[in-house]
């Protein structure tokens, strides 16, 4: 088995659980934008001081952070800020399994952005999954009791809060995985951790300074609910390391397609720890949308 594949499949883990603890933080004391920081404010910590373990165990020097790599760092980190408060802002509008799904057509949003932007061909086979796909995001979008023509529920909150989260995590591995190969012939578990690092460290001055100008009560609200916090921050380490690795190990579109599996995690986070109700349609929507994503990594 390849590494990147259970490196994968630990990322899609921690991922679903740090969410399931910001979801938990957005329903009680923070806002969107708090709970996001959160999570950098606690791990940014964490990430600079296993830089420093790593590079004091093997030597390593850190490699050269040129331009580039900062552009992409910069690119990615910002994409990232916005999606995880699209995300969590998603929480508060529909269950956390359908949240996670709009979250998850981040893989067909790959596929779309790249054909229009860069101008990568599209197999037959990739079209007829992206088509299903995109059912599937009509079947998500209705909201439970609501009326009207499908057409009219692509534009409710819910609906563009998750297409634009995935969108927006598409650009943030892409960029993610550019920062990483910026980085030399050094392992790849390494150029993981310094990119790792820095991004975390420019997310959370970012989102500092922001918070710190627009909203300061936001920023005790943090510290205040730090005992949570502090497990939102240790698991999005855990989860970004894994990601950032895998994504130097293998191509972001295949690492992002195996990540599906965090549709199942978060299925089984939805019914047996927050005991939300899923609808029929609902998961008819998810199996649809599972089964476009599994068609498109058999296309690519």
């Amino acid at each position: 088995m390849s590494l990147w594949i259970p490196v994968t499949i630990a990322a899609a883990s921690f991922q679903t659980v740090r969410f399931m603890l910001q979801k938990s933080l957005s329903s009680t004391k923070l806002s969107a934008a708090g709970a996001t920081f959160a999570r950098f404010a606690y791990s940014m910590p964490l990430a600079l001081l296993g830089l420093f373990i790593a590079v004091w165990a093997t030597g390593y020097d850190v490699p050269a952070l040129t331009a580039k790599f900062w552009t992409f760092a910069v690119i990615g980190g910002t994409s990232q800020i916005l999606a995880t408060i699209c995300v969590v802002a998603l929480f508060k509008q529909r269950n956390f399994a359908v949240g996670i799904t709009f979250k998850k057509t981040e893989v067909i949003q790959t596929a779309i952005v790249g054909f229009f932007i860069l101008g990568d061909r599209v197999s037959i086979g990739a079209l007829g999954a992206i088509l299903i796909g995109l059912l599937a995001v009509v079947l998500l979008s209705k909201t439970p009791g609501g009326s009207g023509a499908w057409w009219q529920h692509l534009t409710n909150k819910a609906s563009r809060l998750g297409l634009g989260s995935g969108v927006l995590f598409a650009f943030s591995s892409v960029s993610y995985r550019g920062a990483s190969l910026q980085l030399g012939d050094v392992d790849a578990w390494f150029r993981a951790l310094v990119t790792l690092a820095a991004v975390v460290t420019f997310q959370f001055l970012s989102m500092w300074l922001w918070l710190l100008w627009r909203d300061r009560a936001e920023l005790r609200a943090v510290w205040e609910t730090r005992q949570t916090g502090v497990f939102v921050g240790l698991t999005s380490l855990c989860g970004s390391f894994c990601w950032f690795f895998a994504f130097t190990l293998q191509n972001a579109a295949y690492v992002k397609a195996l990540g599906q599996v965090e549709l199942i995690l978060s299925l089984f986070a939805s019914l047996m720890v927050f005991r939300e109700t899923i609808t029929r349609r609902e998961v008819a929507g998810m199996t649809l949308l599972g089964l476009s994503i599994l068609a498109l990594v058999l296309a690519i």
